[in-house]
């Protein structure tokens, strides 16, 4: 009861802060599995992203989060485990033999949504860093998935480093097609193709 309050009042704030806008331009608010990958410009994407789904998709939805982050402290371990049920993951490899991917893994054979940067890092920049190679081994693995690029425009610019009270700027995400997969595509063709698609979303200013 306490973490379904908690995220009624993370939701509701988020959307208040920001006027958050949710635009599905190639794709609608359906309940099918999906991975939403986006770019990553603030601490506060996945919570935005995650409070613009509509409730029926987000129970179903879990933030991608690294697990050095939100293991720091007993409210940190409440919101990512009780409130965000996200998939926490080690940046670090605990042995040679360790698969980095496979909480996810396990997340989507659950039948459960993920929301994942693939820059791996904030991007303070306009456009975007190189992806990391996880979103293609996912894509690969469980080619039944759809992969949704979701821009994230204004976030930075609502909560600009260093001030405590946010600028009144609409923030809006955009939601695109689902990427097409094709077969004999090499990791790099794919890494470059679903870059360029969520490029596609970003506003002119972006």
């Amino acid at each position: 009861m306490l973490a379904a309050l908690t995220a009624f009042a993370i939701t509701s704030a988020a959307r208040l802060l920001t006027g958050a806008r949710a635009l599905w331009l190639g794709c609608t608010a359906q309940p099918v599995q999906r991975l939403y990958y986006a770019n990553h410009s603030s601490h506060g994407d996945f919570v935005l992203l995650w409070a613009a789904l509509p409730d029926e998709l987000r129970r179903n939805t879990r933030p991608v989060a690294g697990a050095d982050y939100w293991q720091r402290d007993k409210l940190r371990r409440y919101l990512i485990n009780k409130v965000f049920n996200g998939v926490l993951i080690e940046r670090e490899r605990s042995s040679p033999h360790s698969n980095p991917l496979q909480p996810m893994l396990d997340a989507l054979d659950n039948g459960d949504s993920l929301i994942l940067f693939p820059e791996g890092t904030r991007n303070l920049e306009d456009g975007l860093l190189p992806f990391k190679s996880g979103l293609y081994h996912l894509a690969k693995a469980r080619p039944q998935v759809e992969l949704i690029p979701v821009w994230i425009a204004n976030l930075n610019r609502v909560m600009p480093k260093g001030r405590a009270l946010p600028l009144p700027l609409l923030c809006t995400l955009s939601f695109g097609a689902a990427l097409e997969r094709l077969e004999t595509e090499s990791k790099e063709a794919f890494l470059e193709r679903a870059r360029d698609a969520l490029l596609a979303m970003a506003p002119e200013e972006a």
